[in-house]
Formats: structure tokens, sequence, C-alpha cells
């Protein structure tokens, strides 16, 4: 089977080819439009994502099928929640549009649960079961997963998402958006001192029947960094490294443990990290140095599949069309959903 991906969540404009069944498949084009404009705003403003999506939606998915060698497409998956409602709805109506007049099927995605397949197109062991940490600017997830389409979502962020966390710290340091590369390769190049932050919801006494066990909080964190660069003043030049460090230190330690609590509770050997903050390799380095020693595999995805992309969704729409599931015409966008396929922690 070949499905094209349609993915306009949030600022990315993308659009893939795929084939194959199953976990045997191949990645023929991806194509991947970002929309650089929101830098100047700091941040991503939802109208011009939505307007810039619709510019680009058509060039976009041309250019996908071109470079795939214009086969014909037997299914169309594209990303239907959670995002930006606005910019959801313009790849959601172009490709049930498509699909009408291809008189092929559509299927609707869910991004998270696309974010848990981005990983195995590049690493064929990433399958389930696995441990799952998906982290990017909306969402922070810890999930295990005992099969496709069978997830148990173990902890989530209370309020600010890993990704949101960086940026706004980053904004705090006077670094460019998106925050995350930029906090990385200063934190990489610092040292904090004796700067440290308390890791946000650890406790030695925690048990996995407590609500907070898996559970993440960066609010506090980000308050802690912006008091330090308060108590920076007209030294923050100097200073701005060790915040760096300090507060990348104390959310990957977080993660890490969270994680591993995750591994060792579900007896799982394999961890795939998902979502644009799997681009810090920081993040998949201490992962590696706490679980490989226990026999773990780390699998992180690389930044082109790690950001929004269409080839998971591709992959995920793949999923769930061999199981016989079809969308309706009347498919809707939706900012938020529970992911599928959950089962009971």
């Amino acid at each position: 089977m070949r499905v094209l991906g349609i993915e306009t969540s949030c600022d990315e404009t993308s659009a893939a080819v795929l084939s194959g069944t199953g976990d045997d498949v191949s990645l023929e084009s991806l194509v991947i439009l970002s929309q650089d404009v929101h830098r100047i705003f700091g941040g991503v403003v939802p109208e011009i994502a939505s307007r810039a999506h619709l510019t680009a939606i058509v060039p976009v998915v041309e250019r996908a099928i071109a470079d795939a060698g214009g086969s014909p497409i037997d299914a169309i998956a594209v990303t239907n929640a959670p995002g930006l409602v606005g910019a959801l709805l313009v790849g959601v109506s172009y490709a049930k549009a498509l699909a009408f007049a291809r008189k092929i099927p559509a299927i609707g995605v869910h991004h998270m649960e696309g974010h848990l397949f981005a990983t195995a197109l590049e690493h064929g062991n990433a399958v389930p079961p696995f441990t799952a940490l998906l982290v990017s600017g909306g969402h922070t997830l810890l999930l295990d997963v005992e099969a496709w389409g069978r997830y148990r979502v173990l902890g989530r962020t209370r309020d600010d998402a890993a990704g949101e966390a960086f940026d706004k710290v980053a904004k705090l340091l006077g670094l460019p958006y998106p925050g995350g590369p930029h906090v990385e390769r200063l934190a990489n190049v610092s040292e904090c001192g004796p700067l440290r932050f308390s890791r946000p919801m650890l406790r030695r006494d925690q048990t996995p029947t407590d609500p907070d066990f898996y559970d993440v909080s960066f609010s506090g964190l980000k308050t802690a960094a912006l008091n330090a660069v308060k108590n920076a003043g007209p030294d923050l030049d100097s200073q701005r490294g060790a915040i760096a460090r300090a507060f990348q230190d104390a959310l990957i330690d977080t993660l890490v443990e969270k994680t591993a609590r995750a591994v060792r509770q579900y007896r799982r050997s394999r961890v795939v990290l998902g979502g644009g903050v799997a681009c810090n390799a920081t993040l998949a380095s201490a992962m590696r140095e706490r679980l490989a020693p226990r026999g773990v595999e780390i699998f992180a995805p690389s930044a082109r599949l790690a950001t929004d992309n269409a080839a998971m969704i591709a992959r995920a729409g793949l999923f769930h069309l061999e199981r016989g599931e079809r969308s309706p015409l009347d498919l809707n966008a939706f900012a938020t959903q529970v992911i599928p396929g959950l089962v009971a922690a």
C-alpha cells in the first residue's frame, strides 16, 4: 500500500509518501516546509500559521508525490488532532478533497501517535514493546507501548511542556526562537558552578501508586531560571551559560529519572524518544548513560523525523488502514484529543 501523509498541526507544512506493509516500509519522499516568519514574534502565531499552510499545501503535496515518482496513491493519512485548529483544518480539508477526487480512503491520525512511529522509520528495532518519551513544544508524555495501537499513558506534564520550557528560558536569556537548540549549545559549553535548580516532582519516597510518580512539572523550574536571571542583574552576560546549564541539567535529570521508573516498572528493554526535544543530544546521551548498563537500548530519531513531519503520519495511517479503519468525509480537526488505543495503566 502507498500512503500519502499530510501534516499541518503547527508551523510545518509537510507531505510524504510511504509504501509497504506492517513494519516493512519504505519512505519514498518527505517534504517539510518550515515557517520561519514566527521567529520574528518569538513564538507561533496561529493565524499566520494557518494562512501559510493555505499557500504551501498544494505545492508541498505535489512535490512529495513527484519525488516519489508520481505512482498512484492508495490512501491518504492526515493529522486531525491535536494542534492549532486553523492549521489542522487546512490539512484535513485538503486531504478529504483529494481523497474524494481520487476515490481513495482517508484516515485521520493523532499527532502524538505519529511521533511514536517516527523513530521506527530509521531504526528497525524501535518497535513495541517499549517505553516512549514524547517531548515537544506542546506535549510531554511518558507511555508504555505494549503493541502498536495499545498504549498506556503513565505520565504527562501538569503545566509547561518540555519544549515550551526551553523556549521560555531561552527568551529569558536573550536567545533566539526556537530556544531548545540555543539553550543546549550554550549549556554544553558552560558549567553551572554552585548554581543548581531543584528537580521538580522528584522525591525518594515516591511509589508507582503516587499520582506524581511519572508526571512532570516545569513551571517551577522556569520560575527558578527567571529568578536567577533577575539575581544576575547587570552580570547576566557572565551568568547566562551557568543558568542555561543548571536549567538543562534539571530538566533532563527529571525526564531520565521518570523514564527509568517506567522501564523498571514495566520491564522494557527499549526506550524510544520522539518529538522536537528528542533532537537534544544531551537528553539521548543521558538516557544511554543511565539505562544502557541495564541492557536497555535507546532510540532517538534524526532531527528531520523528530520535528513535525508527514512521514510519521503516513506510517501511523498505514497501521490503521491495514486494520480496515477509514475516516468519513465529516472528519474534523480538534485542538485536543485523547490518543487512541489507550489501555489501563
